[in-house]
């Protein structure tokens, strides 16, 4: 594995005068099939700290693998040997669960801004635990919304097996309200869909709902308009995320999914972000990028006023969530945890690109199902 050390520096000048150092240790998924998802994550988080142009921050970057024991070995090292202040980065529930609690009991802070596992949004909230993306839930009770308001009433759902794609059915059954065709958990990692394919086709769906983040999605979407199956597709942003949509092609045009960020989303943040990653990085941003921007944002607000050493008072500044984020309006309900707007978006091409642009809300100010359950 590889080790990248990236302070942001404006010049030595700047750095003699600098208060006390600060260490961030992103954990991260930058190899293998989920690759592009955490380096969107790790590009959009540089971003803002280079725009910030503070010079006593660093930020330490390991690649997880997407594996579980790979990140904990991980976590433990920048704990007891970096000494970092706060931790960030996992993009995957399952290595969330394997790191985020042992982090956060060692007194460290843990910003996700990717995973949400039920787990830690109720019983296993800590105050030392923020999540700046959603809680997994979220988007697919935003998708069961759209499905049941457009009359759909026997979906066929499937998703991995895995805490992220359990939270996933859940949260589109919440919202969704009809019958179900099927109910399938397939293999994480997994990429052939022809079994499930049949099933949907056998089953006398009137749509279907799936989470298949990465790689999955690719594979399962490229089956599906192969197959001649002509049933409408729900889904969540993860599935139909910008580096995806390049790679599935055509057979995306008109899915609607939801999301909590678009490109289009109309604030100057949110342009402004768009414009400069594009610029910096040769790509369009995705919603990944957006929640490693906006977590970076909320780090640097957090600092403005307090110390992480001061875990008391940092643990205020991050609450009080002061930043300009791409999504526009920004607060943490009780348990850390976005109260936020989900749109409906609709894939499109613009040009050369597949690309998505909002059509409709679909849950506005929505909290997660499992803020009572926490204490804290």
């Amino acid at each position: 594995m590889r080790t990248f050390l990236m302070a942001v520096a404006t010049s030595a000048l700047c750095a003699t005068a600098a208060a006390a150092e600060v260490k961030i240790g992103m954990i991260t998924t930058l190899s293998g099939g989920g690759a592009g998802l955490g380096i969107d994550v790790r590009d959009g988080f540089m971003l803002a700290m280079e725009q910030s142009g503070r010079d006593d921050i660093t930020v330490v970057i390991e690649d997880d693998q997407r594996k579980p024991d790979i990140a904990v070995q991980l976590s433990d090292k920048m704990i007891q040997s970096e000494r970092v202040d706060i931790m960030t980065g996992i993009i995957w529930s399952n290595l969330a669960m394997a790191v985020v609690p042992a982090a956060t009991a060692q007194g460290v802070f843990y910003l996700s801004p990717n995973a949400g596992p039920s787990a830690l949004a109720g019983k296993g909230c800590h105050p030392n635990y923020f999540n700046v993306a959603w809680q997994n839930d979220n988007l697919h009770e935003a998708a069961g919304s759209y499905a049941k308001g457009a009359g759909y009433t026997n979906s066929f759902i499937l998703a991995p097996n895995y805490p992220a794609g359990v939270d996933a059915l859940t949260g589109y059954k919440r919202f969704y309200g009809g019958d179900l065709a099927g109910e399938v958990f397939t293999k994480l990692g997994q990429t052939d869909y022809a079994a499930e394919i049949a099933q949907i086709r056998a089953s006398g769906a009137d749509s279907v709902f799936f989470f298949l983040p990465g790689g999955m999605g690719i594979s399962f979407l490229k089956q599906y308009a192969d197959s001649g199956i002509d049933l409408p597709v729900v889904g969540p942003a993860f599935s139909f995320d910008q580096g995806i949509l390049q790679a599935v092609g055509g057979a995306a045009l008109g899915v609607v999914n939801t999301s909590q960020w678009n490109k289009d989303i109309d604030n100057p943040t949110n342009a402004a972000f768009v414009e400069t990653f594009e610029a910096k990085y040769g790509r369009l941003p995705s919603l990944y990028a957006s929640q490693g921007f906006d977590t970076a944002n909320l780090i640097l607000s957090a600092l403005e006023t307090a110390d992480p050493s001061d875990a008391d008072a940092f643990r205020d500044a991050l609450r009080a969530a002061n930043f300009d984020s791409t999504r526009g309006d920004f607060a943490f309900g009780p348990n850390h945890h976005p109260i936020q707007t989900i749109y409906a978006r609709e894939v499109i091409q613009e040009g050369d690109i597949f690309t998505n642009k909002i059509i409709g809300t679909a849950l506005e100010n929505h909290a997660d199902a499992y803020a009572a359950e926490c204490k804290m």
